[in-house]
């Protein structure tokens, strides 16, 4: 669907197409083994589905909550969740500072979305104590960590790790920043 319909639908860029699997959906399936089986996933910013269909078709026992504040997506993520036949995704419009206190998750998964500082602002208040947020990133994953350490124990996260995650041989090493969350009384 991505090949035939994403440079359309304005998804993925044109020179994308021909790395779909191994720059975008091998990526997204590396955060899998973080998640936990079964709970609620919730993907900020779903876009084109990656890594939250991803993880949904890998997780069939997991509700995923597919989380895309554009319209245009959100129909798109409907469509692939329907001919995917994906019991497990609920497909929501909105953003993550507009569903806190009313949406909460087990696990936190983003990718692309947005600086590692903004994640837990938005992000954090999701979960519960003992919740991930599994963040997946580029080269300069410890880099971010770093930068907004200050900001994540604010929130009640714990120390942050950048874990190496391998899916095939011969496939780029997928960065996944997991955090998780220590202290729910904090907030802002």
């Amino acid at each position: 669907m991505l090949v035939s319909d994403g440079v359309l639908r304005g998804l993925i860029g044109p020179r994308e197409v021909g790395r779909l699997w191994t720059r975008h959906l091998l990526n997204s399936a590396a955060v899998t083994p973080y998640l936990p089986t079964s709970g609620r996933v919730v993907d900020l910013g779903s876009g084109a589905g990656l890594p939250g269909v991803v993880v949904a078709a890998m997780l069939p026992d997991t509700e995923v909550v597919l989380l895309e504040p554009m319209e245009r997506r959100t129909d798109w993520l409907t469509e692939v969740a329907d001919r995917l036949h994906l019991d497990n995704v609920v497909v929501r419009r909105g953003r993550a500072q507009d569903v806190h206190g009313d949406l909460t998750a087990d696990a936190v998964t983003s990718r692309a979305v947005a600086s590692l500082d903004k994640l837990y602002r938005w992000a954090l208040p999701l979960l519960g104590r003992g919740g991930a947020l599994l963040a997946l990133k580029g080269e300069k994953a410890q880099e971010e960590v770093d930068a907004a350490g200050d900001v994540g124990r604010r929130l009640g996260a714990g120390p942050a790790e950048v874990l190496m995650a391998s899916t095939l041989d011969g496939v780029e090493i997928t960065r996944v920043v997991r955090v998780v969350r220590e202290d729910v009384r904090r907030v802002r």
